[in-house]
């Protein structure tokens, strides 16, 4: 049986894939392109062995049945991986993450033993009918496909959720050197994760329920659709994210402190205080604010004190970070204008330091409580009664 929609979906997700990978082989063979290149190669190899079923050309190769299973376990080991090369400033990979991510497949094989070698491709053709199919191969069958679904669902979920951890650490870490994050934070990077998560989740559910026979309304018709759609906008947001250099990455995984590790002021209080008389003198008085991309790095130059120094003096004296401690003084200037001057929102974001309208917005309503036009009219409506 032919499912058509399925079929001209999955054929779309094929063509997709084919003219990524071709713009991706196309550009330098660094960490990031290579685990974007094999990404894209296991979603070919799944929406493949996909089209495979619903198309109908299964009759005419009924060995090749589940072929793709073993490699649809590594898609989220593979999104994982894309991740760490994309955010994480190590040269290696952990080799436990690789092994873990490999044994995967291995187990999958495994399980599939009993429908391989117990039943011949002329049943495997018969057990796509009811009337046809032998009761007792059947659970063979139903077996198989529930096994590697609960093996691709832990795998799936396991990375994803490492994933998540890796960006949200990739966040916080640039927090700490740059006052504009936008561009480097990746941020597109987690509601993709968590579609691609649903996506693949339903994915597994639908798989078992037609393993048991259960079949709903939008079998065969909602998921591919999801699927386009997904991969549309993880190849669109993947395609266009500059690379990131290594200072941009953060912390080498052996300079990061333990999770849920406390850090321990290295400096005297009276070291601390000095640096940051001198970071308000800075901000203050030079007002270095306002340079767009200010990075600790220039700050450090400026005021003559290390990175580390001027790093810890904010962790640990004043309880904040570089990103909150330059944006909060922006934010201040930012009031100021709007109060005095009848300057375009979008404008005074820029004079106070901002490369983007909505990195101000977010940061006034966080600091203020209102977005800039609210705060804005909210000045007026005093200044009428």
């Amino acid at each position: 049986m032919v499912h058509l929609l399925a079929t001209i979906l999955y054929s779309c997700i094929m063509g997709i894939t084919i003219l990524a990978l071709l713009e991706v082989f196309k550009r330098p063979n660094d960490r990031q392109n290579v685990c974007l290149k094999g990404l894209l190669l296991l979603l070919l190899i799944h929406s493949a062995g996909e089209l495979f079923v619903y198309s109908g050309a299964f009759v005419h190769a009924p060995g090749l049945v589940g072929v793709h299973l073993p490699f649809r376990v590594l898609l989220g080991s593979a999104l994982y991986f894309y991740a760490y090369a994309s955010m994480s400033p190590d040269k290696g990979t952990d080799k436990r993450m690789v092994v873990l991510a490999l044994s995967g497949p291995i187990i999958v094989v495994l399980g599939m033993l009993p429908f391989i070698f117990m039943i011949s491709p002329a049943e495997k053709i018969a057990l796509a009918t009811p009337s046809t199919r032998d009761p007792e191969l059947w659970k063979i069958a139903v077996f198989t496909c529930l096994f590697t679904t609960f093996v691709f669902i832990f795998y799936t979920l396991l990375y994803l959720v490492a994933a998540l951890k890796l960006h949200s650490r990739h966040r916080q870490q640039l927090m700490e050197r740059f006052a504009e994050i936008e561009q480097r934070s990746l941020d597109w990077f987690r509601p993709v994760l968590l579609i691609w998560g649903t996506v693949w989740l339903m994915y597994a559910v639908e798989f078992s329920l037609g393993a048991l026979g259960w079949r709903w309304f939008g079998s065969g018709i909602l998921l591919p659709i999801l699927e386009v759609l997904a991969l549309a906008i993880f190849i669109q947001k993947a395609l266009n994210q500059k690379m990131l250099n290594d200072s941009e990455k953060g912390l080498p995984r052996a300079s990061q402190p333990n999770q849920g590790q406390t850090r321990t002021a290295l400096l005297s209080a009276e070291k601390m205080q000095l640096i940051a008389s001198k970071l308000e003198h800075a901000m203050k008085e030079d007002k270095l604010f306002l340079q767009d991309n200010l990075s600790l790095n220039k700050l450090s130059e400026s005021i003559s004190e290390s990175e580390n120094h001027i790093s810890e003096t904010l962790s640990q004296f004043l309880n904040t970070k570089f990103f909150q401690f330059v944006n909060g003084f922006r934010v201040e200037e930012a009031k100021k204008a709007l109060q005095e001057s009848d300057k375009l929102v979008t404008s005074i974001a820029f004079d106070v330091g901002f490369n983007s309208k909505s990195t101000f917005n977010t940061a006034f309503k966080k600091l203020v409580g209102h977005s800039p036009s609210a705060y804005r009219n909210s000045l007026l409506e005093k200044n009428t009664l």
